[in-house]
């Protein structure tokens, strides 16, 4: 399983609020059939497969130039184990049942 992160960070846009661009990126993510998990910082899904992975982050990184961005910073931060199976929940599971 692949957790893959994605933030995008569009630069001359004329403000500073990029809400209309990450809501477009959402978009993005669900045309492929990903269920994106919003944060505060950047996005997440998982998925089984690199390709999709790396699609995703050129729809997304275009999308902000679609919509009028000069310029566009993205990163992609991938999270792949193979020596077991996991999910985001599981994950999340696992970090919470350490905690004090």
């Amino acid at each position: 399983m692949l957790i893959a992160e994605i933030v995008i960070v569009p630069v001359g846009t004329g403000t500073p609020s990029v809400s209309k661009y990450v809501a477009r990126a959402i978009a993005e993510l669900r045309g492929m059939g990903l269920q994106p998990d919003v944060t505060a910082m950047g996005t997440i899904f998982e998925t089984d497969d690199i390709a999709v992975v790396l699609e995703a982050f050129r729809r997304v990184h275009e999308s902000a130039f679609e919509q009028g961005a000069q310029r566009v910073v993205t990163t992609l931060t991938i999270d792949e184990r193979r020596d077991k199976t996991g999910s985001i929940e599981q994950k999340i599971r696992s970090v919470a049942s350490g905690l004090p």
